[in-house]
């Protein structure tokens, strides 16, 4: 009984600390609303020397435009609405038509804005070249995809100085998230011209908005490279420069990586490239910027070269993500590494195949809450085994708890003759006393794996299930939400806590007081963390112990009967 109360008392701990971690950022103050302006006065990156030839001197300076008074171009394609700023020919505005608003299902979701200081910025760096300060110039073309048009195509113009002019030219096409930027410098002067390109993307440390402070995501910067593999950097480290990563590489990408998004700068594979992250100084509230910078073509006199790096930003769709990481023989970019972003967990190995049947079932039924009670089912018919053989230990346990009672009141005061007459009981019972908990721990890594898999996946973000749930991925608020401490209450949350009631009943008391008023505080505890929780997640759990409670109550009814005249006449 010493390993039950060990393993009780881990778990009660862990739930309290979970419980007070939510509980501290849930109340954490609110940063000041942020004014909209259109880039923040970040300055320029720097290659090393050992990036390309070193350039020839320090940059010049650049005209600047104030953030106030820069235009923007509008483009609008099949999937989003993007609004790029005549300062620096940077993507200040992304929004995504599929996808509704966190907090305001009314609006459409923006994923680069303002609000969050949220930009993919890119420039060059030479003597006199343009970055994400220079005001550039529009030429005339479609701002709408529409018709059977499979393209708009936006060029922006600067001049440079000494006869170099430089074009940004930005490719939106059907049906896609990636946006294809090229940028051409054109040098009519006397000498050949060396440079370097960078793309960053910018943001503050702020969560994204509508996020439950019950559920921990990851937001903040990430680097692949095919020999240091998928590396995520907390914002924190970055604003204390201690951030760990790969900078030098010829294959990888950058990104920005929020909850169901991501923006993703990539370079062609084999181009050398630099990666980097910094504090922003400047900015009104704590923002960071994180990028790569790589050669330009040498440009010698009277020639044109031409670098192109494309962009993606939007939803973590698996599929297209996987898509985008074939090399571009099969289709893809060659993004290698980018299905990553989808963040499962420390248990990635397992919860992508779960993810994949839970895909699999949607694409028989069309209904996501439909595939999660059916794969729900499909994973306990598959632990059946083990949770029977954790069933029919408890319902042995449950058995002897009359003569374990006996015995401590006969014993109590002998600690040490107590343990000695419970081992024997469980030996001419044949009761394994852990046989209850290993099982269990078995299937924990999946259970785990399964969680994030629901937690992760955008395709259930405003999916509905039926009646009342029309998002699985958002608390159910069916019977409101109490305004003091923001706690959604639902009835999924409630039969969730009921069954868990109803699964201790059934589970043998133990004898010691304290295990027993722990078993009986367990479902609360967890219960109260549940009425944050997306519905989806909610919904497996609710399913999964509706199934438990009807093996449980077979397994433990047909024991005992059977124990019962063995108690009779042992008593």
């Amino acid at each position: 009984m010493d390993h039950r109360r060990l393993l009780l008392l881990l778990i009660f701990s862990f739930s309290l600390v979970m419980l007070w971690d939510a509980w501290q950022k849930h109340n954490l103050p609110k940063a000041p609303p942020v004014a909209a302006s259109g880039t923040a006065e970040a300055p320029a990156p720097k290659p090393s020397g050992s990036l390309h030839t070193p350039l020839p001197g320090a940059p010049a300076p650049v005209a600047v435009a104030t953030a106030e008074k820069a235009e923007t171009v509008t483009i609008a394609t099949d999937l989003f609405t993007a609004e790029i700023s005549l300062q620096g020919g940077d993507i200040v505005r992304l929004q995504l038509k599929d996808y509704r608003d966190s907090v305001n299902k009314e609006r459409v979701f923006a994923l680069f804005e303002p609000k969050h200081q949220y930009y993919a910025q890119s420039g060059l760096i030479g003597d006199g070249l343009p970055n994400h300060k220079t005001r550039f110039s529009v030429a005339p073309g479609i701002r709408e995809l529409s018709g059977d048009a499979q393209e708009v195509v936006l060029r922006l113009e600067a001049d440079a100085g000494n006869g170099v002019r430089v074009a940004k030219t930005y490719t939106f096409k059907r049906g896609s998230y990636l946006i294809g930027l090229k940028q051409e410098i054109e040098n009519a002067g006397g000498k050949e011209l060396v440079a370097h390109a960078y793309y960053q993307l910018q943001r503050d440390v702020k969560a994204p908005d509508g996020e439950s402070s019950m559920v921990s995501t990851f937001t903040g910067p990430a680097v692949y490279t095919e020999q240091d593999k998928f590396q995520k950097v907390n914002f924190a480290d970055i604003e204390a420069g201690k951030a760990k990563f790969a900078t030098k590489a010829d294959n990888g990408w950058i990104a920005m990586i929020q909850h169901y998004f991501a923006s993703a700068w990539i370079p062609e594979p084999g181009l050398p490239r630099e990666f980097y992250m910094r504090k922003l100084e400047n900015s009104q509230t704590p923002a960071v910027a994180a990028g790569v910078i790589v050669p330009v073509p040498v440009a010698a006199p009277g020639t044109k070269v031409a670098l192109e790096v494309p962009l993606y930003a939007g939803p973590q769709i698996q599929s297209t993500l996987e898509q985008l990481a074939k090399p571009k023989a099969d289709g893809g970019i060659g993004a290698q590494g980018l299905p990553l972003v989808v963040d499962y967990g420390w248990l990635t190995v397992i919860a992508a195949p779960i993810f994949w049947c839970l895909e699999a079932i949607y694409k028989v039924v069309g209904n996501w809450g439909w595939a999660i009670v059916i794969l729900t089912i499909i994973i306990k018919l598959l632990f059946f085994p083990l949770s029977a053989a954790s069933y029919k230990s408890m319902a042995k346990m449950k058995t002897v708890t009359p003569r374990l009672m006996q015995l401590k009141e006969r014993y109590g005061d002998d600690r040490q003759k107590l343990n000695q007459e419970m081992m024997a009981l469980y030996k001419r019972e044949k009761i394994n006393p852990l046989g209850g908990c290993l099982p269990i721990l078995v299937q924990i890594p999946v259970f785990i794996a399964l969680y994030w898999a629901l937690l992760g996946a955008v395709e259930i973000r405003d999916a509905p299930w039926i009646l009342w749930i029309k998002d699985l991925s958002a608390p159910d608020t069916l019977f409101g939400v109490i305004p003091v401490i923001d706690m959604p209450i639902g009835l999924l949350p409630i039969i969730m806590v009921a069954s868990m009631i109803l699964q201790t009943k059934l589970n043998p008391t133990p004898p010691d007081p304290i295990q027993a008023k722990v078993m009986l505080m367990m479902p609360y505890i967890f219960g109260i963390m549940f009425f944050w929780f997306p519905s989806g997640l909610v919904l497996y759990w609710v399913v999964n112990n509706i199934l438990s409670i009807a093996q449980q109550w077979q397994i433990t009814r047909m024991i005992e009967s059977g124990g019962k005249a063995a108690n009779d006449s042992k008593a």
